[in-house]
């Protein structure tokens, strides 16, 4: 076979090609899981590399490699991140459920690189792999990938998001709109009500996400095979934890119990249902959009959202509110990637859960996609909206729900046959209530003033 070179590994001889930095192991999940043909994730990847990293620094001071030897490998994993690192990482997401594969494919590409830089031999398992186990560097990686992204992508995104909107309902104050309940006319609310709701429910879905951040930072490695800590230094897992954090400006603590992080996946089943609550956010802010932006004749015509893109390849003119739908689309696969990670959490079997590579997968899916159509619902579509103020109050004029505010006076009963009256005939509900009342009309137009009737008033 050309193009190949030999390498070998517990179970013998394999065709390799030529110039991958991986080894043997890492060739046989290649051929053995051509399945989805996606691979783990970057900030997986990235994650996983840092924690080599981090484990060889730790490993120095405990003396459990020599200093030349650390310092290739942690040389080794800097250079991979500053380039193209993701071509060395070619095993599917559907592998062994412990990652081992994912875990040897770095063991053997950053051996590669350390012999390399060192001149002398470097070991993937005994040297790149020193003090740990797939089964705990895995979930350690699944943890630390995830509180960056969160860091890095999903929190910042959040709160430009919540500040577009906090701004936008500003400019929008003015503007009184026919609220819905059932999708039917109710009484009255600002526009800047809506949004501040909207705001509101972002906010407290940031807080529940922070709430889950000191599970989420305390990590499993140390635990080794079995959450036993054999074949780790005793004080393994507090310096890799003071490494990591050290690397990653990210405070990460060794976890309480190694046994529960390396059995069980509960924190990132938490984290993912608090995702799924954001994705849910999401859909509503972005259902809203869409139906304020119905029409511009036949719908409720309230807002109009930028023109992004021609909406259809038939009818000329036509515009779709494009990122309120992309929005909505993430929001289904978030909800999906929840019911996969939920399911993959109760493969906890004994001492290890085995279903850690697709637990990645879908978290950190997630975490990305709920980042990027944050940024694109705040850029180009609440930013930007107009309002449309004639049909406000064109629609204002005629909701006969106003009559609600005349219950303390004329009761419930009078107040819903002058409402059914304005309905059937199409005529404003101060008209019908002039008719039907011994209010006059100066005190009727003080009653029924929409500005006065959303809470808060001007």
């Amino acid at each position: 076979m050309s193009n190949t070179r030999i390498e070998r590994d517990s179970m013998g001889e394999l065709h390799v090609p030529e110039q991958a930095l991986y080894g043997a192991q890492t060739q046989r999940a290649v051929d053995n899981f051509p399945i989805s043909h996606q691979r783990m994730p970057a900030q997986f990847i990235r994650a996983l590399i840092l924690a080599k990293a981090a484990a060889a620094k730790a490993n120095v001071e405990l003396k459990q490699l020599s200093e030349s030897q650390g310092k290739a490998i942690v040389d080794a994993a800097q250079g991979l991140l500053e380039g193209d690192y993701m071509q060395h990482f070619p095993v599917d997401i559907f592998q062994t459920g412990s990652g081992t594969s994912s875990n040897m494919n770095a063991n053997e590409v950053i051996a590669t690189l350390a012999s390399r830089l060192l001149g002398e031999p470097v070991n993937p398992n005994d040297h790149v792999n020193c003090g740990q186990s797939s089964n705990d560097i895995i979930p350690t990686t699944i943890h630390v990938s995830a509180a960056l992204g969160l860091h890095e992508q999903l929190w910042p995104a959040l709160v430009h998001l919540v500040q577009v909107i906090e701004r936008k309902a500003v400019q929008v104050h003015p503007f009184i709109k026919t609220g819905r309940t059932h999708l039917m006319d109710a009484m009255p609310v600002r526009m800047s009500q809506v949004l501040e709701g909207w705001a509101q429910q972002l906010k407290a879905n940031i807080g529940h996400l922070q709430d889950l951040l000191p599970s989420l930072q305390s990590l499993a490695q140390g635990g080794t095979a079995v959450g036993t800590g054999i074949n780790a230094h005793p004080q393994f897992a507090a310096g890799f934890s003071r490494q990591l954090s050290n690397l990653t400006q990210v405070q990460f603590t060794p976890g309480k119990n190694l046994f529960a992080l390396i059995g069980s996946q509960d924190t990132a089943v938490a984290v993912s249902g608090q995702l799924k609550a954001i994705a849910v956010t999401l859909m509503k802010i972005a259902n809203d959009l869409r139906w304020m932006n119905s029409g511009p004749l036949a719908g409720l015509g309230e807002i109009e959202l930028e023109g992004l893109q021609p909406g259809s390849s038939i009818m000329p003119g036509k515009v779709n509110p494009v990122i309120p739908e992309a929005t909505a689309m993430v929001a289904a696969q978030v909800i999906g990637n929840d019911t996969t990670i939920t399911v993959a959490g109760q493969s906890g079997n004994f001492e290890l859960n085995v279903m850690l590579p697709i637990i990645a997968q879908n978290l950190l899916s997630s975490i990305e996609l709920l980042a990027n159509s944050s940024r694109l619902l705040a850029d180009k579509a609440i930013a930007s909206f107009k309002v449309n103020e004639p049909k406000l109050k064109e629609a204002l004029s005629r909701n006969p729900i106003l009559v609600t505010a005349l219950n303390p006076i004329i009761g419930y009963q009078k107040a819903a046959e002058i409402a059914k009256t304005a309905y059937k005939q199409g005529r404003p509900v101060i008209d019908v209530a002039l008719e039907h009342t011994d209010l006059s009309r100066s005190q009727l137009e003080i009653l029924l003033d929409p500005e006065k009737l959303t809470a808060g008033g001007v």
